[in-house]
């Protein structure tokens, strides 16, 4: 449907005349001058520009917006179009869920190990008496375990010599190949800001705005802020507590994709994820890489962004 060409035909009599009426009423103009401009300038530029699209359209509607027949039908197409799509999305998801219900994790989900420290936190976190300054407090600080870890699974790094502060010493280590990102899935994502921000201040951050249309099931995404040059970056980390159906990771990787990100670039981080969700994630992009601290129920309620932001 995005690739329909729609010419949207008016009478030329009728835009002059609409034309004369404008800039008389709302410019103050002379009718005279605008007579003149038409058949000096807006005419022969729309016979050498407009015109010639008329010829590679799909659709001609006669009329304009005047002609309610011709548009009612085009939007009914494209509504008829956008429903059988979701339909056939819904049953992908489906199937997607039967074929990983019973298959083991990938090799590329990464889960956190559970330290006495990590343990610590998580009993404080899972405790809902907890007040929020303190959920915040500790819940920063898994999130830069979280973002360090998925560092490690998807930076890229080159060989580099430095000199040491011992004169004649040198030390040969390892350096950034190219500039890491991150993307912040909306709202929930931004729980995990503070902590990337800890470790890699200078981070280009972006954001991406996906939410489940209540009807469908279906993930719907609403707004993106991503660099241009994302392709190029040594990494991308997406950011999301919570993980469920998989819904809306599948959305966002898919977005990186269509940005030029290969797959193996992609790490998405989360606090917490359903174990079929992950695996549909895995089954149809298994090169990107999953660092999840908890592995829960698939269906868990989103509490974690509400608990952090206080709304």
């Amino acid at each position: 449907m995005l690739d329909m060409k729609i010419f949207a035909e008016a009478d030329a009599d009728l835009c002059l005349s609409r034309r004369i009426l404008r800039d008389v009423r709302e410019r103050g103009r002379d009718i005279e001058g605008c007579v003149k401009q038409w058949f000096a300038f807006v005419k022969p530029n729309f016979h050498k520009f407009v015109e010639p699209q008329r010829m590679v359209a799909d659709i001609i509607v006669p009329r304009g917006i005047e002609n309610k027949v011709a548009i009612s039908m085009v939007s009914d197409q494209i509504l008829k179009t956008l429903h059988q799509k979701s339909r056939l999305h819904q049953l992908e998801l489906k199937r997607l869920g039967k074929v990983a219900e019973n298959n083991p994790l990938s090799r590329n989900v990464i889960i956190v190990q559970h330290t006495n420290q990590i343990r610590g936190i998580n009993t404080l976190l899972m405790n809902p008496e907890i007040d929020r300054e303190d959920f915040i407090f500790y819940f920063d600080r898994l999130a830069v375990m979280l973002v360090e870890h998925g560092t490690d699974a998807g930076m890229r790094y080159k060989p580099f010599v430095v000199d040491t502060p011992v004169p004649g010493r040198q030390y040969r280590g390892l350096q950034l190949d190219g500039e890491p990102s991150a993307i912040v899935i909306l709202r929930g994502g931004s729980c995990l800001e503070t902590g990337l921000k800890r470790v890699l201040p200078d981070c280009r951050t972006g954001r991406m705005l996906i939410q489940t249309n209540y009807r469908t099931g279906e993930p719907e995404l609403h707004f993106h802020s991503i660099a241009p040059d994302i392709s190029e970056h040594n990494c991308v980390l997406l950011l999301d507590p919570q993980m469920s159906s998989g819904g809306a990771a599948l959305m966002s990787v898919r977005v990186l994709l269509d940005h030029g990100v290969p797959q193996d670039r992609i790490v998405f981080v989360t606090y917490m994820a359903g174990k079929n969700g992950l695996n549909r994630l895995m089954t149809v992009y298994p090169a990107i890489k999953v660092v999840v601290c908890r592995i829960v129920e698939d269906m868990e309620f989103r509490w974690v962004e509400s608990k952090y932001l206080g709304c």
